[in-house]
């Protein structure tokens, strides 16, 4: 378990055990974020406001049947993903993703058509801004892995490989490893990825390649 996941492990258990400061430190940690995810999706006010409020709440709801082992963080923004498409339903605005699939038992429906060229903008926004908060989660979590174990290989041959762009022969020269070394960590790093995104149990029209 990487650092920021056993803080918050230990910040549940007191939440359990009924400690108000840990629920607030919880609050103060998540909250900003997930204020701007919902305000990136509804618009500033009180409504983006009320869904933070809701997603807490559910998040409280839920701790008897929370064990854990999917990361707080990814677990929050489900709940408040989950919020804000109830909300737009209520105000009879179409969802921007079909939410099936994303851990709740309780409901299941089907998105309206996709009407006019604007909404169809509109959900391409919001499935972009999806995509971009689900791989930064997944890499967050493979990166903090790899600072808590010292793994420098593999974090300097992972960016050399994909945010330069650099082909496996010239990391392989530069970082004094073997080809197949940093074919092992790309295939490693690229098979990781999919699994911690599979584990967000999106809907598999975000990710189709990965299902």
């Amino acid at each position: 378990m990487n650092g920021s996941g056993e803080i918050d492990r230990l910040l549940v258990e007191r939440v359990r055990k009924g400690d108000e400061s840990a629920w607030q430190e919880l609050i103060d940690i998540y909250e900003g974020r997930l204020l701007a995810y919902a305000e990136a999706r509804v618009g500033r006010g009180a409504a983006a406001e009320d869904i933070v409020q809701e997603t807490f709440l559910g998040l409280l709801n839920s701790l008897p049947n929370y064990d854990g082992t999917r990361p707080l963080e990814n677990y929050l923004f489900s709940i408040c993903g989950y919020k804000v498409t109830d909300h737009l339903r209520r105000e009879g605005r179409r969802p921007t993703l079909p939410m099936t699939g994303w851990g709740s038992s309780e409901r299941s429906w089907e998105p309206a058509g996709w009407g006019r060229r604007a909404s169809s903008i509109a959900r391409s926004g919001e499935r972009r801004g999806l995509e971009e908060e689900t791989l930064r989660l997944a890499l967050s979590e493979q990166i903090d892995k790899w600072l808590k174990r010292g793994d420098w290989n593999k974090l300097k041959c992972i960016e050399l490989l994909f945010v330069r762009g650099w082909p496996n022969k010239r990391v392989a020269e530069t970082l004094g490893l073997t080809e197949q070394q940093v074919a092992n960590y790309k295939s490693d790093f690229v098979s990781r990825t999919r699994t911690l995104i599979r584990r967000q149990r999106l809907p598999e029209d975000v990710f189709p390649e990965l299902f």
